[in-house]
């Protein structure tokens, strides 16, 4: 058997015996795998998605979205009231984000050390992983030739209304520039834990298995023993199933499928704190639309950020952070309002659209349960006072358009609410911003298995492994007690790697 294995390719079951086995294998869970394949351990990493290859990103919307998304793109909240994008496949959602790398603020970190107890995470603590994330995935500015139509006008919106702005960093070698990041790499530019780590992991002795579905967590009610699941093929179903035995057990399946599958397996949860504290960092748009063409479909999709409205900390007034966002055709026609030719006629304007995006460092605490068949169930009502917060940035989204020169500017919301000029922006209610009335997305799921020193207040312990089970650790964005309000990629794979030790310190026990 190879170090590599498709699930999908399989003649019948297996039953291994390793040291470790992590199931999932995004930023997180990938960064599990090499570490502790580079220590000599002998680790084995599960993905239920498949192995994708940059042959295989045409740029085709229909095509990409069912490959490289959770539910093919359409999993929702509960309510069916915030689309929540989520990688699936070896590399999980670091195969279609945008590679913005920002580190947790210092004042989110004082948070989680003085109102959650987490011990032995102050910026200082995490400054070595970060940095060597930054190696590892060669995270460095965009440069200044590469911010693209769409970000320049919200670089010149900042400029003239004299607000907080800057470029961005990002993982990236060798880019093109065809602007298809969220459809998959065709170039193979992106610095991810598909290209970077799990080959790493492989080359030090690892194992991968995709198309590997793990059904449930093994344990005998105080020890994680190892996980059991099913291979799948193409179309999901089920084909042979197996099981593998391990000292420990880490888990790399996001902020939604962690906690569904500890769920699911019922692992002991006294305190009842297993999927509770989701945040999904839930956002919004405003389109602007320009005499000259944007283009905005082209280049690196985002590369310049507005931080006027982005606070962190106890009792921030302001927690929005305003970047661009654009889509190809078939997501903008799914986003821009309107039926027949008032919708024909939006459409007529893609190319000198702008599109900002106002994302809330969130305070809404939603909750993930395990569904049919284990299945994350995404309970999460959006309360007054983040809605308030988005409906400020979706104002301050429309201000920064029409000082960039739009002539319009639009909501993608139920009748479509239009402004030409700051007066009228000003007077405009903003009382279509609530679930069901305005289109809401979210791309950043986090919490649900918080990390903490008080097993009354977090799931896994500030080493990672979980507070009644010994041998399970957690690898993912499900350790955040709270919102970062900024991307999380980089903290997640930072907290895999400054985490990791603990792990191997579990297997010797």
């Amino acid at each position: 058997m190879t170090l590599f294995e498709e699930g999908r390719n399989r003649t019948g079951p297996a039953t291994l015996t390793v040291d470790a086995v992590v199931v999932g294998l995004g930023a997180g869970g990938s960064m599990a795998l090499r570490q502790l394949a580079r220590d000599g351990v002998s680790v084995l990493g599960l993905e239920a998605g498949g192995r994708h290859t940059p042959a295989q990103f045409n740029q085709r919307e229909d095509e990409m979205l069912p490959l490289l998304f959770q539910d093919g793109g359409g999993r929702m909240t509960a309510d069916l009231a915030i689309r929540v994008l989520q990688g699936r496949g070896v590399g999980g959602s670091t195969l279609h984000n945008t590679n913005l790398c920002k580190r947790t603020p210092s004042a989110i970190l004082e948070q989680w050390a003085l109102d959650y107890g987490v011990s032995g995470a102050s910026a200082a603590d995490l400054d070595r992983s970060y940095a060597a994330v930054e190696a590892d995935l060669s995270i460095t500015e965009i440069p200044e030739d590469a911010i693209n139509g769409n970000n320049r006008l919200l670089q010149r919106g900042v400029s003239a209304l004299g607000w907080r702005g800057g470029v961005l960093r990002h993982n990236r070698v060798g880019c093109r520039r065809s602007g298809f990041c969220e459809l998959g790499c065709a170039y193979d530019a992106k610095q991810n834990a598909a290209k970077i780590l799990v080959p790493q992991a492989m080359e030090a002795g690892g194992r991968v298995f995709s198309d590997a579905r793990v059904d449930r967590i093994l344990h005998d009610g105080s020890r994680a023993t190892g996980v059991a699941g099913t291979f799948v093929d193409d179309a999901g179903n089920a084909t042979f199933p197996f099981e593998i035995r391990a000292k420990i057990v880490v888990l790399g399946g996001s902020a939604t499928g962690s906690a569904a599958l500890a769920l699911a397996s019922n692992v002991p949860d006294p305190y009842d704190r297993c999927g509770r504290g989701l945040r999904l960092h839930p956002g919004s748009v405003a389109a602007g639309v320009f005499e000259h063409p944007v283009d905005a479909h082209r280049g690196i999709p985002q590369s310049y950020e507005c931080t006027e409205y982005l606070e962190f900390g106890r009792g921030a007034e302001k927690r929005v952070w305003i970047l661009t966002a654009f889509a190809h055709p078939i997501g903008t026609a799914s986003m821009l309002p309107g039926f027949g030719v008032k919708h024909m006629t939006r459409m007529r304007k893609y190319r000198h659209l702008a599109v900002f995006s106002a994302m809330v460092h969130d305070e809404t605490e939603g909750r993930v349960i395990a569904g049919e068949g284990g299945r994350p169930v995404l309970q999460y009502a959006m309360t007054e006072a983040d809605r308030r917060q988005l409906a400020m940035g979706l104002r301050a989204c429309g201000r920064l358009l029409l000082a960039a020169g739009a002539t319009e500017v639009t909501f993608p919301a139920i009748d479509a609410p239009t402004v030409t000029t700051d007066a009228a922006l000003n007077a405009l209610s903003m009382d279509f911003v609530r679930p069901h009335t305005l289109a809401m997305s979210a791309v950043h799921p986090m919490g649900s298995m918080a990390l903490g020193d008080d097993p009354k207040r977090s799931v896994v312990a500030s080493t990672g492994e979980h507070h009644q089970l010994k041998g399970l650790f957690v690898a993912d964005g499900s350790l955040f007690p709270t919102s970062l309000g900024v991307p999380p990629q980089w903290s997640i794979y930072a907290f895999a790697h400054h985490l990791s030790p603990h792990m191997i310190d579990a297997i010797k026990r």
